[in-house]
């Protein structure tokens, strides 16, 4: 499978660069049917925008600009919001006005590609390069190949639960993700914490007896959960003055792989500036059929089957 990936990965590769370093170029670029990219300058008051081509200025038209803006499926904000932003394009004609050379150039085109050729072949289970373009109280949005985008639920971004996506992406942010499902019309739903490793994945980095750093997740009567990593947090007994999005530092007393759980000992918490999110990724093939994040030995079994209800 031919990956088309989200837009901004192109943008600066020399091949690239040359398919519209001159017009003889352009003019092959058209003909084998390439997708290229570069910046928007200008969404003008037709909403066509004006884009980048070095010696040149392409032309989107409004309808061009993205599948489904002629019909009203796709709001004129998805042009708008790509100004000072790298846009993919296909090269469809040249207008000569009076001694410049004009390139037309359609958005649409190249997504209309991406989603026959790559979207509508996608199965659950197959990883996924993907760009976060949007961050929601409900989940995280990213690019998925051409400016198509795409969903991870909150509860789907980590084990360890979050307040917010932004507790664990950045706007921009390269990564990957899990197709969950693809619906009829080429919708994808993704997810991302089967890539961030098992309980014993992530527990495998601690033992009792160390003092380790953590971040202060949630606050409940009967403890506070501290995270350890995206895939595994622990409980402390509780404590008063202390609320989520602290940093910590705690002490491990003991790991219990049956119940997966980790006892700790908060030591400190305090605030401090937000730490830009890191993460490992603990699967790096293609595809996955089947994740199962509790130990073989645990009473309670945490798995995901893709390709089932």
């Amino acid at each position: 499978m031919s990956y088309y990936y989200p837009e901004g990965a192109l943008w600066e590769m020399p091949e690239n660069r040359a398919s519209f370093a001159t017009l003889a170029a352009m003019e092959q670029a058209k003909a084998a049917g390439k997708i290229l990219e570069s910046r928007a300058l200008i969404c003008d008051a037709h909403h066509d925008l004006i884009v980048d081509m070095g010696a040149w200025r392409g032309i989107i038209p409004r309808e061009e600009g993205a599948m489904g803006i002629a019909s009203g499926a796709t709001r004129d904000i998805a042009m708008i919001s790509r100004v000072n932003k790298p846009v993919c394009y296909k090269i469809t004609s040249f207008e000569r006005q009076g001694d410049r050379v004009v390139p037309y150039l359609s958005r649409r085109a190249a997504q209309e590609e991406c989603v026959e050729q790559y979207i509508k072949m996608l199965r659950p289970g197959d990883v996924i390069p993907a760009r976060v373009t949007r961050l929601d109280s409900f989940g995280c949005f990213v690019d998925i190949g051409c400016g198509l985008p795409s969903l991870i639920p909150i509860d789907a971004i980590s084990v360890s639960r979050i307040s917010h996506p932004r507790d664990r992406f950045l706007p921009g942010q390269s990564i990957y993700a899990i197709v969950r499902s693809v619906e009829e019309g080429g919708r994808v739903c993704l997810s991302h914490k089967e890539l961030l490793g098992t309980w014993e994945e992530n527990a495998a980095h601690f033992s009792p007896g160390e003092t380790v750093s953590g971040i202060v997740r949630s606050v409940e009567n009967y403890g506070i959960f501290v995270e350890l990593a995206p895939n595994l947090a622990g409980l402390a007994e509780p404590k008063e003055g202390v609320h989520a999005g602290q940093h910590a530092s705690v002490y491990i007393k003991s790991l219990i792989p049956e119940r997966m759980k980790i006892k700790l000992i908060l030591v400190d918490a305090f605030d401090g500036e937000a730490r830009q999110p890191e993460f490992t990724y603990y699967f790096t093939g293609s595809h996955m059929d089947y994740w199962r994040y509790s130990p073989e030995n645990s009473h309670r079994t945490v798995e995901t089957v893709f390709g089932k209800p």
